[in-house]
């Protein structure tokens, strides 16, 4: 049986970087989009609690 060769060391590290630059930018959306439906949503001013149910509706996303 014939060994695979060894995975050079800056592959890896390429391999690394290229998983943690798709997690970063996911992660960074995941809190923002979080952070906006929260502000919104349970916003006091009107206008911006109407103006994110308005926009959840004309999206088509159902919320009541």
């Amino acid at each position: 049986m014939i060994a695979a060769p060894p995975v050079p060391a800056a592959a890896v590290d390429e391999a690394r970087s290229r998983q943690i630059s798709h997690i970063m930018p996911a992660t960074l959306a995941l809190l923002l989009g979080t952070l906006v439906i929260g502000i919104a949503g349970f916003s006091h001013v009107d206008l911006v609690h109407n103006a994110a149910h308005d926009t959840r509706h004309s999206n088509g996303f159902p919320c009541h």
